[in-house]
């Protein structure tokens, strides 16, 4: 059984004994780290230019569902159509599309950043960020809208990457973000904060959980804080050799709890989503494309039109699929699997 996992940093992210019945969090964050030994062992995380296409449907799933948090209703088939064809199909406001164009902007600027840095240059270990960074995060995401549609009684200072000179309603009972002037002096310490990286024994899930709910209650730009924080949490994730973590629209709500429970001292729900979020990129996009015929990877990545997920862990159960059970996952490869589907259709044809 893998027992952990090594960060491109030299840390390693430690593999918990999973218990077995009803998923815990420490199984979720379990299959986080299994997830990403398996990703290491095809090789780890590609580059944009090395795999243009497997980025590119993170790209399209991610600028959908984060914009869509924020009440943008462009369907993902609208996305596409807008960021492959530059095409504004159906008939949405304006500004919906701005927003899909500049969160587009601004993830491809993210993705570039999942580079083979050298974490052991004499010069010391790089920044995880900075504030040119952030600003130019927030830059990216606000500059198609800011262009066209500028708020009426913003200041100049408040455009593209410019922090807000306004205040802002509590965030919820109880919870008020910091007054404007005293923001850049937060940002700062957010980001040597961020920098540190996880304390003593703390999941690296954690860290990032505590590191965006502390960002979020800082709201420090006028426009774009929710969006802005999900991509910062994917900038520190590809910089730590992880894909991006997408949280789907249908579970807002429950992102929403979490985030209020981070402020509250619990980062364990927030955790637990990001790393279901990241796992599930890892099985949907990375390994179906990296593995090899003979490679084990987890069933979940070998699902077909024809063969769910559900259908390909009932064979392995019965037997009549080749699989190995490693903890609490099933593992096998395409080469079994497409075994497997010839047996099944030679049934058919016999029955």
């Amino acid at each position: 059984m893998l027992q952990s996992f090594a960060l491109p940093s030299g840390k390693r992210l430690r593999l918990s004994k999973v218990p077995r019945g009803r998923p815990s969090r420490q199984q979720v964050l379990a299959g986080f780290d299994r997830a990403l030994n398996d990703l290491w062992a095809v090789g780890g995380l590609p580059l944009p230019m090395e795999a243009e296409g497997i980025w590119e449907g993170i790209w399209h799933e991610e600028t959908h569902h984060s914009t869509a948090i924020e009440g943008n209703t462009l369907v993902l088939r609208q996305v596409k159509a807008l960021l492959e064809e530059g095409r504004a199909v159906g008939n949405k406001a304006f500004r919906e599309y701005l927003e899909i164009e500049g969160y587009a902007d601004a993830a491809k600027w993210v993705y570039a950043q999942a580079i083979r840095r050298d974490w052991s240059n004499q010069g010391g270990t790089p920044p995880l960020i900075n504030l040119t960074e952030l600003r130019e995060i927030h830059k990216l995401v606000m500059e198609p809208m800011w262009s066209r549609l500028p708020p009426e009684d913003a200041t100049a200072n408040e455009g593209p990457g410019g922090f807000r000179e306004c205040e802002i309603s509590p965030l919820r009972e109880g919870l008020r973000p910091p007054t404007w002037p005293h923001v850049p002096a937060h940002v700062g310490s957010w980001i040597t904060t961020a920098c540190a990286g996880p304390k003593d024994g703390q999941h690296f899930l954690e860290y990032l959980a505590e590191t965006h709910a502390a960002f979020e209650r800082i709201h420090p730009f006028r426009d774009g804080n929710g969006r802005v924080g999900r991509l910062i949490i994917n900038l520190l994730l590809v910089r730590h050799g992880a894909p991006p973590a997408i949280l789907y629209k249908r579970d807002r709500a429950k992102y929403l709890r979490a985030l209020a429970k981070t402020d509250d001292g619990d980062a364990g729900l927030l955790a637990e989503s990001l790393a279901r979020a990241v796992r599930h990129s890892v099985e949907r996009f990375l390994l179906p494309a990296l593995a090899g015929p003979h490679r084990l990877v987890p069933l979940s990545s070998l699902t077909t039109k024809d063969l769910s997920h559900v259908a390909l862990l009932t064979a392995a159960r019965r037997g009549r699929l080749q699989a190995t059970r490693l903890s609490d996952q099933w593992y096998s490869n395409k080469k079994y699997v497409d075994r497997y589907r010839s047996s099944r259709r030679q049934g058919r044809r016999a029955a």
